[in-house]
């Protein structure tokens, strides 16, 4: 167990140094120079001479990357060009609210999909397995943008049911909190709930075929024990797998849907960060989220362990 999780980190390392590389000089692609946005309308020569040294955008660029990346590693991100703050503190601030996000999205996608997965499986060929299906094709084709205004447009605005926007902290108020990224959560869900529910189903069918399952038939167990016990608990492992994938994508990927609802979180820190050329906070929130997401890669090869005993001993 130890040699194996030993073997993912030694993969993930290069892995994220890569990463860091390729953001590091994607960032000089992007149009635009971040010192003249800084200056605004006083941009004489000396003044710009002066951002660009202060902020070390006067060097080459391996000295810049080997600069940044060593304050990195120290857990110093820099400091926004734009508003002057620790980029640390700004990612602090905004990731709890993008993981709240992505756990209720997450909870949302669990709860439709792998109920129907199994229901679909068990039926299969049925009506009710058609059914399924249409609904798991319709949850992948709807865009997340067009359903969260439609939610906007119906269940705020003309029943007034839930906030249209914005963002409450739990510490605040719990139950507000919940309500303002009930919509939200739901938009992401749909689509993760679509592609679970057919990863459910084509795991939960590969393993209805198997003689175990025949053999707990053929005891006289209930089909309710045969498919939940026995069934599904076998074939939980790469469900487990995508499920713990499908929270790094969520983390990474709700950009559209917080700047629909006004959320405060990563895709909002980004998009303005993007907007405004503050480069560093650019690269500091893009590393932490491919960090989250190899963590994330890291735990669901941990739990395909943990769920199946055969793997501990593999070379």
């Amino acid at each position: 167990m130890f040699v194996f999780f030993l073997r993912r980190l030694l993969v993930a390392v290069p892995t994220l140094i890569l990463i860091s590389i390729f953001v590091f000089l994607l960032q000089q692609l992007l149009p635009g120079d971040p010192v003249l946005a800084m200056a605004g309308e006083d941009r004489d020569l000396a003044t710009l001479a002066a951002l660009r040294e202060r902020y070390g955008l006067n060097e080459t660029l391996p000295v810049q990357y080997w600069v940044w990346i060593s304050a990195v590693l120290q857990g110093d991100f820099g400091t926004s060009i734009r508003s002057g703050e620790p980029i640390l503190d700004l990612i602090l601030q905004k990731l709890p609210v993008t993981l709240q996000l992505a756990a209720m999205s997450l909870a949302f996608a669990m709860l439709i999909g792998i109920p129907m997965g199994i229901v679909s499986a068990v039926n299969k060929g049925t009506k009710i397995d058609l059914a399924a299906n249409v609904i798991a094709l319709s949850g992948l084709s709807i865009p997340n943008f067009w359903l969260g205004i439609m939610l906007i447009l119906l269940v705020s605005v003309r029943w007034q049911l839930f906030p249209a926007s914005g963002y409450v902290p739990p510490s605040e108020d719990f139950w507000q909190s919940i309500r303002t990224m009930l919509m939200p959560s739901f938009v992401l869900g749909t689509g993760l709930a679509a592609a679970l529910m057919r990863h459910t189903r084509s795991s939960m069918l590969e393993v209805l075929r198997q003689d175990y399952v025949r053999t707990a038939r053929a005891k006289g167990l209930t089909e309710r024990r045969v498919v939940l016990r026995h069934a599904f608990r076998n074939a939980l492992t790469p469900i487990v797998t995508l499920t713990a994938l499908l929270f790094g994508e969520l983390v990474a990927g709700a950009v559209l849907t917080e700047q629909i609802f006004t959320i405060p979180g990563f895709g909002k820190l980004i998009v303005d960060a993007v907007f405004n050329r503050d480069y560093a906070v650019v690269q500091g929130v893009v590393l932490v989220t491919a960090f989250g997401f190899i963590f994330m890669n890291l735990l669901a090869d941990m739990a395909y362990v943990l769920l199946n005993p055969r793997l501990r001993h593999a070379r």
